[in-house]
Order: C-alpha cells, then sequence, then structure tokens
C-alpha cells in the first residue's frame, strides 16, 4: 500500500482540529514535539489503497518564527517536507487566513486549501468562485465543514491527486515591487556563490526572503558573510528607500496578493483588511468612477507636466541659445569655420535640443513615481483589468504597459510576469504603442508650437489616450488572429496605500531621468556629429551657388548632401500625410532613438538658418507647418516603428528576429495608414 504523508496548517480558531478529527477518526496519538512542550498530534486514514499519515501542525497566523509555534510549524514543511501541506482556511475570515498560505506557497510545497466553516461564510453572504481562485492560487480548493462531517471524500480526493501530480514550477507568487525584487535577486546572486547544501535545503527564493526579512533563525543557517554584507546593503537601503522596514513593506505585498485574488473571486464579501485602503478602493476600482478618476489623474499629470515645466524648459532654450551665441560670437575668423558649426549646429543644436525637454521627463517620471509608490498604479491596473478581459488579456498586461511610459525596452522585460506565451507576445507587440519618455520630446516640441496655453494639457493627454486606444484595439485584432487561445488567470495585487517617501520618488525619478541624461550625453551626441557631417557633406559645386543669396547657398547645400538627398528620395512617399524632406530625414534618424527626430530637426533648422538672429525651432516650424501637420507628426511618432533597442529586446525576448521585424514593419505600416486617414480628412474639415 503507497503512503502520503500531510501536514495539516492553520491559523487558531479555524477549525483546524475537527478536520483533523474528520479526516483520521479515532485513529490519533498525541506526544510532544523534541525539546519542547508543543503538543505534536498525529493520526491515520485509509483512502483508495493509499495510507495517508496526518501531521497537525500548531495553529499560527503567520510563519514568521517569532514563537515555537511558528517555528516548529515551518520547519516541519521545510526540513521533513510532507508530501502535501493541507491549509485549513475559516472561509468566513478569508483575507486574514489566506496570509498563512502565501507564505506557504513561497516555500514551494504541493498545497491544497480546505475552506473550512464554508456554511458560515455562505450564511455571511459570501460567494466564491472557487474554480478561478484555484486557478489563480495553483491549488484545489475544497469546502468543508469540520464539525459537520462535510467535504472529507472530496478532500482526500484533492490530497490523493495532489501528490501524485507532477511537480511545476509556481507560476503565479507574490511579488514584491522592483525595488524589494531587485534586492532579492542581489541576494539570490549571493547564495549561488556560497553554501550550496543551505540553498538545496530551503531554496534560493526562500532563503532571500527570509534574509531580506531578518529572520534571526534562517540568518543563524547562513554562515558566509559576503551574503549577509548583502542582505545589510539592501535592508539599509530599502528602508531609506521606501521608509519602512522591509518585513513590513513584504507583508502589505502579501495582503496586496490575496486581496486582489479575492476582489477577482468572491462576491458581497463583508471583511475589510486595512480599513482606509478598502474605503478609498470602494471609489478608485469602482465600476462606475474607476475608469474616469484614472483618465483624470492622467489628465492632471500632463497638464501639470507641461504647465510647471515651461518654466525650467525656457530657461534651459535661453542658456543654451546664449552659449550658441557666446561661441558664434567669440569665434575669430581665422579659426575652421567648419568647427564652430559643428559645435553650435551640431553638438548644441543636437543635444541641447534634447535636454532642453528635461524638466518635462522629469516632471512625469515624478508623478508617475508618486502614483507607484502611493499604491494607486495597482488599482489603474485593476481598473484597465475589465477592458483587457474584453480583449482577450488580463488587466497584469496593462502593469509592463504602464512601465511602457517610461520606456520601451523595461516594459518589454517585464513583460516576463505573464506566463501564457500567446499573452506575452501580445503586450511585446503593443508595447511600443505607450508614449514614451523619448516621445515626450517631440510632443514637447510640437504642442507648444501649434497650440496655444489652455489646449497643450489636453492635446499631450489626447496623445496618451489615443496610444493606449490603439494598444487595446491591436491587442484585440492579434488575439482574434495571431495569438489566438484561451486568457490565463492572473492575481491584480492591490496593496495598501502608503505616504510616499520624498526621497524613494526623488530616487526613481532621477534613476529614470539619468538614463535619459545619460543617452543624450552618448548615443544622441553620437549621432548628432554624424548627422551634422551627413548634412554638411558632399558640397554642391561652386556654380550651383553662384548667384544666391547666403540663406539660399546654405539651403542648397542641406538638399545636396547626404541627408538632403534621402530626405528628397522619401518625400513623394511622405507628401500624402503633410510631410516634407526636413520631416522624412527627421523620422528616419529617430529609428536610433526616438529623441534624435527633435535632435536632427533642430540640425537641419540651425544649418538652413542664417546664424544671427535665428528664430527659434518651434517658431520656424510654425512658419512652415500646420496645427494639422504638427498632430499628424506626433500621431506617426506615436504609432511608427520603434527604436531600435526595442527592436533588440523583443527579439531577446521572443527569441525571433521575425516577430521584431513583424512589430518593427507592422506597426509603420499602421502608423502610415492611420496618418493618411488623419490628414486627408483633417484637410477636407480645415
Amino acid at each position: 500500500m503507497k503512503s502520503i504523508t500531510v501536514a495539516l496548517a492553520g491559523n487558531p480558531n479555524s477549525g483546524k482540529t475537527s478536520v483533523f478529527n474528520l479526516l483520521t477518526g479515532a485513529h490519533q496519538h498525541v506526544g510532544n514535539y523534541p525539546g519542547v512542550t508543543v503538543e505534536k498530534k498525529e493520526g491515520q486514514c485509509i483512502h483508495r489503497d493509499w495510507r495517508i499519515t496526518f501531521v497537525d501542525l500548531p495553529g499560527t497566523y503567520s510563519l514568521t518564527a517569532y514563537s515555537a509555534e511558528e517555528l516548529i510549524a515551518r520547519n516541519h514543511i521545510q526540513e521533513d517536507r510532507p508530501d502535501v501541506v493541507v491549509d485549513v482556511i475559516d472561509a468566513s475570515n478569508l483575507e486574514r487566513n489566506l496570509y498563512l498560505a502565501t507564505q506557504i506557497m513561497e516555500m514551494d510545497v504541493p498545497m491544497v486549501l480546505a475552506f473550512n466553516m464554508s456554511d458560515l461564510a455562505e450564511r455571511r453572504g459570501l460567494k466564491f468562485d472557487l474554480d478561478q481562485l484555484s486557478r489563480l492560487l495553483e491549488m484545489r480548493i475544497v469546502p468543508t465543514v469540520g464539525n459537520k462531517s462535510q467535504g472529507r471524500t472530496e478532500l482526500l480526493d484533492a490530497i490523493v491527486e495532489t501528490a501524485g501530480a507532477e511537480r511545476r514550477e509556481r507560476i503565479h507568487r507574490v511579488t514584491y515591487g522592483q525595488e524589494i525584487e531587485d534586492k532579492l535577486l542581489q541576494i539570490q546572486q549571493a547564495l549561488d556563490r556560497s553554501d550550496g547544501d543551505v540553498v538545496a535545503r530551503y531554496g534560493r527564493r526562500w532563503l532571500a526572503i527570509k534574509l531580506l526579512e531578518q529572520d534571526e533563525d534562517v540568518m543563524s543557517k547562513v554562515h558566509d558573510q559576503k551574503v549577509l554584507e548583502v542582505v545589510g546593503r539592501s535592508v539599509v537601503h530599502l528602508r531609506t528607500i521606501l521608509g519602512d522596514e522591509p518585513e513590513i513593506i513584504m507583508a502589505d505585498r502579501r495582503y496586496g496578493f490575496i486581496s486582489g485574488a479575492c476582489q477577482e473571486t468572491i462576491q458581497n464579501s463583508v471583511e475589510r483588511r486595512h480599513d482606509i485602503s478598502d474605503t478609498i478602493d470602494a471609489v478608485v476600482t469602482s465600476r462606475v468612477l474607476g475608469l474616469p478618476i484614472f483618465l483624470l489623474l492622467m489628465y492632471v499629470v500632463f497638464f501639470l507636466t507641461f504647465k510647471i515645466g515651461s518654466y525650467p524648459m525656457g530657461w534651459l532654450e535661453a542658456f543654451f541659445g546664449m552659449l550658441a551665441d557666446a561661441i558664434t560670437s567669440h569665434w575669430s575668423d581665422g579659426h575652421v569655420e567648419w568647427l564652430r558649426s559643428l559645435l553650435v549646429d551640431g553638438v548644441i543644436g543636437g543635444v541641447g535640443g534634447v535636454l532642453v525637454f528635461l524638466p518635462n521627463i522629469l516632471l512625469l517620471f515624478m508623478a508617475i513615481a508618486l502614483l507607484e509608490d502611493t499604491g494607486y498604479m495597482a488599482r489603474a491596473a485593476f481598473v484597465i483589468d475589465r477592458i483587457m478581459h474584453k480583449i482577450g488579456l488580463h488587466g497584469k498586461s496593462f502593469i509592463p504597459m504602464l512601465i511602457g511610459f517610461g520606456c520601451s525596452v523595461p516594459a518589454i522585460m517585464a513583460a516576463r510576469i505573464l506566463d501564457n506565451r500567446r499573452n506575452q507576445l501580445t503586450t511585446i507587440m503593443v508595447i511600443p504603442l505607450m508614449s514614451c519618455g523619448a516621445r515626450l520630446t517631440i510632443y514637447a516640441l510640437f504642442i507648444p508650437a501649434f497650440f496655444p496655453p489652455h489646449w497643450q494639457g489636453p492635446m499631450l493627454w489626447l496623445i496618451y489616450l489615443i496610444g493606449i486606444a490603439l494598444g487595446i484595439v491591436a491587442a484585440k485584432v492579434l488575439r482574434l488572429t495571431v495569438f489566438r487561445g484561451e486568457t490565463m488567470p492572473f492575481v491584480m495585487e492591490l496593496p495598501p496605500y502608503r505616504m510616499p517617501t520624498s526621497k524613494g520618488v526623488l530616487v526613481h525619478t532621477w534613476q529614470r531621468g539619468w538614463l535619459y541624461i545619460r543617452k543624450a550625453g552618448t548615443v544622441i551626441l553620437a549621432v548628432s556629429i554624424a548627422l551634422w557631417f551627413a548634412m554638411n557633406f558632399p558640397k554642391p559645386p561652386a556654380d550651383r551657388l553662384e548667384g544666391r543669396s547666403a540663406q539660399e547657398a546654405r539651403q542648397e547645400g542641406l538638399r545636396y548632401s547626404t541627408v538632403g538627398r534621402v530626405g528628397l528620395a522619401v518625400e513623394p512617399l511622405l507628401r500624402p500625410l503633410g510631410f516634407d524632406w526636413r520631416v522624412g530625414t527627421a523620422l528616419i534618424g529617430s529609428v536610433a532613438a526616438k529623441e534624435l527626430f527633435v535632435s536632427q530637426l533642430g540640425i537641419i533648422y540651425a544649418v538652413e538658418s542664417p546664424d544671427e538672429e535665428a528664430p527659434s525651432l518651434r517658431e520656424q516650424l510654425r512658419a512652415d507647418y500646420t496645427p494639422l501637420v504638427g498632430f499628424c507628426v506626433m500621431l506617426f511618432c506615436l504609432v511608427s516603428a520603434p527604436c531600435i533597442a526595442t527592436v533588440a529586446m523583443t527579439r531577446q525576448e521572443t527569441n525571433s528576429w521575425g516577430w521584431a521585424l513583424f512589430q518593427f514593419f507592422g506597426l509603420t505600416a499602421l502608423a502610415y495608414v492611420l496618418t493618411l486617414l488623419v490628414y486627408q480628412v483633417g484637410r477636407l474639415w480645415l
């Protein structure tokens, strides 16, 4: 006869003893755990040719090892490794009881949940979608009423089935936010270089979690000083950035995982985890007000980005203008003229033209950091979840899309949280439709150039909404065609609201802003210099410049250059969109990095215009194009081919050049068709 060992865990007063009695009947014996006075109960039963031995663990609310009972329960699961752990849950007090379950899940052992007192939960008006919750938690869930002998056979069947099932890596797990997850990864990497026996016995991630929580029992088991040093630095960093102990933050994230799972699978829940958080959630995640509140918050963010950012942006424009004038005025005729042009037109016109938008970038990143650190962004994903379900995706797909507002590269990497291959590929394909920080430089140039101040915030809001809407529509089309298949369930985590720390917000803002500055000082600088040479060489023959004014000669030289020839070659293709050769060449340059669109336009106008009293780039754009063309340029830049870095990351994450090229050319074709329609229809209306 085959045998199974089962550990019975649960909170005090969850009815665990009655379930133990229900399963074992009179076949029990009682003793003590070695070295302590804590009672140890064991029992057996026979079910379908299986001898099942039950160990009734001490009742605990968690496995933090603050008490002898918690330590005994944890050590039995972790070291004795029962075949199955049955966690007895008080179904009428679900969210509090599931906290223990999340900690057992982190130990990566086969589990079954016994929803005890299910009759009491039903009388309280709770309705569970157990099938959905079972898929989310990746374990069997069996309703029981221990004191009425209900659910015994079903629970024993679930135990036998779970014990005999193939072990798979858990897909759905508690994630602790980017800051903590980064530190957990560092600790795991340090553990890989240390004592292999401890890692093999307890597992890398579980050890890392307990070390970051400063669990004394686990700390005593790890003797590698280098690992402990990594842990110490991580704790100090997190304490400084998050304004609280990592253990407390991680407990909140576990409750967020539980709350998200319950939101999706329970109706008429009368339990409230955190009164303040749940009271706010009743409003911001409601079916009626949730989406309008999200749209309003996004509108406020974009309005303030332009309203407040216009002042420092003006100061930076004035600074770079003064710097260019100073170089020009002090450059004597004896010096090489082309070098002056390279510095003023290439470096200052290119890199400076991008850096003037740094205040807008920092303000947008600061607003997003505030919303993330307070916990609202998790609610935004939950609100969008209802829409995402209708297009064949889960709300968790919106999390990488939200990250895409900063940069598409980490957003595509974040799509790893989606276990379903079809969902992952669909999400990766549409992420570039989320307006990244690089595109914000284009919007920050064109919107003030063509729209009055009271329209600037709404226009930016509209552009971002168009990207989200197109992403949703594109995802629906892909799920109906290329990526047909069933949508896998996910847990939408709802961590409690927290007051963000000023240092945390500033660090997150600076980290993203520094990437922008570094790109301007490296990639954009190098490409700007290369573009300057391409705009100045080859030189036209002297006979083509005879009789022309200085301004006409510069324009002729630009058209004769490499960039001019490329721009004139693609101009017939772009004319139906309202674009000329200048915009065409800037679009080609933006493939390397979206910011280069602004940089290249700045260099074109700097090379083309006279040095003295040249109008600002916005004024020159306003003179050459209409507001309709300005809007179409922003629309095309929003939808068209992602930058090279995004293409490379898509190739890496999909392991296929086919999908990367499909994304590149598919989005470019979509951008062309949409812009063509908008421009041609707009010409009829305006």
